[in-house]
């Protein structure tokens, strides 16, 4: 089960059809389930990051109220997005919106055909007609000079945004809508635990260049405190403490000075479960859906509405990410049937490696 599964718990938020007050769970129920799920999700940010951290005493307590805010931020941004829209190579001409996607119509069955992720649902599920999955895409903006219609008046050298669509990929998919924003959901917490991860592994590469110096600072010493390496230890006399020893013993007391601030091995796993819960407590620090709504021309420019060439409003999510890496990208929640995928075509390279 997976963390964001409260998406299947709750179905009402995406089905017309309201339970009625019997059938829905009591309040202890909800609250039980909810309890659960937040366990799941600390267990599951827990071990990606470092399974170690469970030896922190509460290291539950104190990470619930963070993971609690963080489902709660993806629950809302996630039942905002727009319903799912069809998908198919038919629908092209008639649907604003596919057009803005998508150049030509022939696009759509090559584009989905090439995702695997969909053909790996449809071969697992023969008896599956129709799959829901999120058409990701790469978004510009780009300002040009081109011709605009004011009223009856042409005008020429106008200023205008075009907006672009490419790199379409269909890699989060499933068997309903509601799967689809609960895969996406889990993938979103899994991008903010990695964020921590990311900044607990400078504090590690830090700790762990400290530790290598201090043991190559160390030999060092060792070997000048002696008359030299070798025999020369042996049949010399007592060296004196040079200047290089001396300021290897400097360095060596800087070292440990440093060492001692990042802490010990159990502050190091405080200061770890600090970072994981620093970053669940801001999700909107790392993670950022906007829906947008605009005015587009045939040609993706983008209009007001005191234009009178001919126009289209399109719905869209973009979806900014401004953990590492920086994602900057526009997608959907859609749908298409097994039919609008092609058939398979045979790799003959693959195929004679094992003739």
């Amino acid at each position: 089960m997976g963390i964001l599964d409260w998406f299947k718990n709750r179905p009402s938020h995406f089905n017309p059809d309201r339970r009625s007050a019997r059938d829905r769970p009591s309040q202890f129920d909800v609250s039980l389930r909810s309890n659960e799920m937040t366990l799941r999700a600390i267990d599951k940010a827990v071990t990606l990051t470092n399974p170690r951290l469970k030896l922190v005493r509460s290291y539950q307590e104190r990470l619930a109220p963070s993971v609690e805010t963080t489902v709660r931020y993806l629950r809302e941004l996630l039942l905002a997005l727009p319903l799912a829209i069809p998908v198919s190579s038919n629908f092209w001409s008639s649907a604003p919106d596919l057009r803005a996607f998508f150049v030509a119509a022939s696009d759509i069955p090559a584009i989905l055909g090439r995702s695997n992720n969909l053909r790996t649902l449809f071969d697992k599920y023969p008896e599956l007609e129709e799959a829901y999955f999120v058409l990701g895409m790469a978004f510009s903006e780009q300002r040009v000079l081109g011709v605009s219609l004011q009223g009856d008046v042409v005008q020429r050298e106008v200023a205008q945004t075009v907006i672009g669509f490419s790199d379409h990929q269909a890699r989060i998919c499933g068997q309903a809508e509601a799967e689809v924003r609960s895969l996406l959901g889990t993938q979103a917490y899994e991008y903010l635990v990695a964020q921590a991860l990311s900044e607990i592994g400078e504090e590690r590469s830090e700790r762990r260049e400290l530790e290598d110096n201090q043991a190559l600072i160390r030999a060092r010493l060792r070997l000048l405190r002696q008359q030299g390496p070798g025999l020369g230890s042996v049949f010399g006399s007592a060296p004196a403490r040079s200047g290089s020893q001396l300021k290897l013993e400097a360095e060596l007391l800087e070292n440990e000075r440093q060492l001692e601030a990042i802490g010990s091995p159990q502050s190091v796993l405080d200061s770890e479960l600090e970072c994981l819960r620093e970053v669940l407590e801001h999700p909107e620090r790392y993670v950022f859906l906007e829906q947008r709504q605009v005015r587009l021309s045939t040609m993706n420019v983008v209009l007001d509405q005191k234009s009178t060439d001919v126009a289209s409003d399109i719905v869209f999510s973009l979806a900014q990410l401004n953990g590492v890496p920086r994602v900057r990208s526009a997608f959907v929640l859609a749908h298409c049937t097994r039919t609008e995928l092609p058939a398979a075509r045979i790799n003959f390279e693959d195929a004679e490696r094992y003739l």
